[in-house]
């Protein structure tokens, strides 16, 4: 049985004891928004493109622009998943020597993980309704870099 806005079978989540279901929680599962929620209840879903048919169109635009920043060694993006912001927030060293954090740790975003062409790093990818983040790593999120961030060109919101 699912208790989630999207669809998504919260059964088979390990983190459900932590989390209280977005339906349950009117799209903030730990306490912080989830994108996917958002975009399904935002436009009166039960699930992202209406129908347990339909791809989400949040997810495929997503992939788009994430494909048309044309990073050459990054494979295609296919596929995004929803994501608990504490596993990708991963702490970048600015150029001055600071260390930033760009995401909220209760937040669901929509990312996935990529192999860097040629290389043993991944990239990691995040995004909300409002930008696109890309980053690499190596194994286990070793020595994040910060490739970009960007603010979405979102004519919806």
């Amino acid at each position: 049985m699912t208790n989630s806005i999207c669809g998504v079978d919260c059964g088979a989540c390990p983190f459900q004891t932590g989390c209280g279901g977005c339906a349950n929680t009117n799209g903030r599962p730990f306490g912080g928004d989830c994108v996917v929620a958002n975009c399904c209840h935002g436009r009166g879903h039960d699930l992202c493109g209406s129908c347990k048919d339909r791809p989400c169109g949040l997810r495929a635009q997503l992939a788009a622009e994430f494909n048309d920043l044309g990073i050459a060694d990054m494979e295609p993006v296919t596929d995004l998943n929803a994501l608990k912001g504490a596993f990708v927030n991963l702490a970048y060293t600015l150029p001055n020597g600071q260390q930033t954090k760009f995401l909220e740790d209760t937040k669901i975003y929509l990312g996935n993980q990529l192999p860097k062409r040629n290389s043993d790093r991944c990239y990691g990818l995040a995004a909300d309704e409002t930008f696109l983040l890309v980053c690499e790593y190596g194994a286990g999120g070793a020595d994040p870099a910060l490739v970009l961030y960007k603010r979405r060109n979102n004519p919806n919101k």
